[in-house]
């Protein structure tokens, strides 16, 4: 095995989520704590009372994607898989039930089979509890309609805007109904695309999930180290956002004169100077398409362990998002 693939930070692989785990409340114990016993974080408050929680999770390997989105105005609680693995339908139960302040409570969920079926059983679990539960689904990746892990589209750095709307519609006292609509609206609205510049590398495997040549890179690439929908030899960065860009507003048909976040993530081991090279490019399309930019988040949202690349999230807006966008939020991974 090649030396320099193991160096990591870690003791045990497979201890590294729950090491993770707490290091994040030793670092954040004004934001967030622990369920005894389980891979789920929570609001340090949880649960806030006549408060709709919301709540999402997924497997470990994307962070700051899920823990680092707990707190005012955004998640109330966050389960952790072991990497790349979807958390278990017990532990979901348990979270949703320890989030619920009375009004109900959101789960947000990325469009992966385990995911999707871990949660419906949790959520099932919960509503024996009296708890009442409602979940939407996130596919905004355009890139393929079904893949390995999917039925539909994958899920992908979009949730974050999911749960920025969701956390700020709950937060001002929406009811059940309210706060899953706007996050469908999210949902219905936003697209995006990704590409690899190398695999990533898990702790268990200690290798390259895929081979992926010096010269080449992916395009379309998922967040659980899945290689993309197409293998091309390396491009310029202006290349690589040109395509990434005009499939994803190809996809939504945005038109001119439309209001719009973008994303621009990064996947793990992507310095951010380049990440700002991307998005340079993307507001010069956008603008040569007379798309106006509400706002531009650039930053390690929605990660791939150590993956080089990016994705670019484009978000249609409307007066109703971009308030709820705007409206205060407080939480280790994001500030509004």
């Amino acid at each position: 095995m090649t030396p320099w693939i193991m160096k990591k930070l870690i003791n045990e692989p497979g201890d590294v989520v729950d090491e993770m785990l707490e290091g994040m409340v030793a670092a954040h114990p004004e934001y967030l704590r622990r369920l005894d016993g389980l891979e789920v974080l929570v609001r340090a408050d949880a649960p806030v009372d006549g408060k709709v929680a919301v709540v999402s999770g997924g497997g470990s390997g994307h962070e700051p994607t899920h823990a680092g989105y707990l707190g005012e105005g955004l998640l109330d609680g966050a389960a952790a898989g072991e990497m790349f693995t979807s958390p278990t339908a017990d532990q979901l139960g348990e979270m949703i039930a320890a989030c619920d302040g009375g009004a109900g409570v959101l789960c947000v969920v990325k469009n992966y089979e385990g995911d999707v079926m871990n949660f419906d059983t949790g959520a099932e679990m919960a509503a024996m509890e009296d708890v009442e539960v409602e979940q939407v689904v996130v596919d905004d990746d355009v890139a393929v309609e079904d893949s390995l892990y999917t039925s539909g589209r994958r899920g992908v750095c979009g949730t974050i805007l999911v749960h920025k709307v969701a956390g700020a519609k709950a937060a001002a006292g929406g009811e059940l109904s309210e706060v899953k609509q706007v996050a469908e609206k999210v949902i219905d609205n936003v697209g995006t695309m990704g590409t690899a510049l190398t695999s990533c590398v898990t702790p268990e495997k200690g290798e390259p999930t895929f081979d992926l040549g010096d010269d080449e890179i992916e395009l379309g690439i998922g967040i659980h180290g899945e290689p993309g929908t197409e293998r091309v030899d390396h491009m310029p960065a202006d290349e690589i956002t040109d395509h990434l860009t005009e499939r994803v507003l190809e996809d939504l048909g945005t038109d001119s004169g439309a209001e719009v976040v973008t994303i621009v993530n990064g996947m793990g081991g992507t310095p951010l100077s380049e990440l700002y090279v991307v998005n340079r490019r993307l507001q010069e399309i956008l603008g040569d398409r007379g798309i106006e930019t509400w706002d531009a988040w650039v930053g390690d949202y929605m990660t791939s362990l150590d993956m080089m690349g990016c994705s670019i999230t484009v978000l249609e807006v409307d007066d109703e998002l971009k308030e709820l966008l705007a409206a205060p939020a407080d939480s280790p991974a994001l500030k509004v």
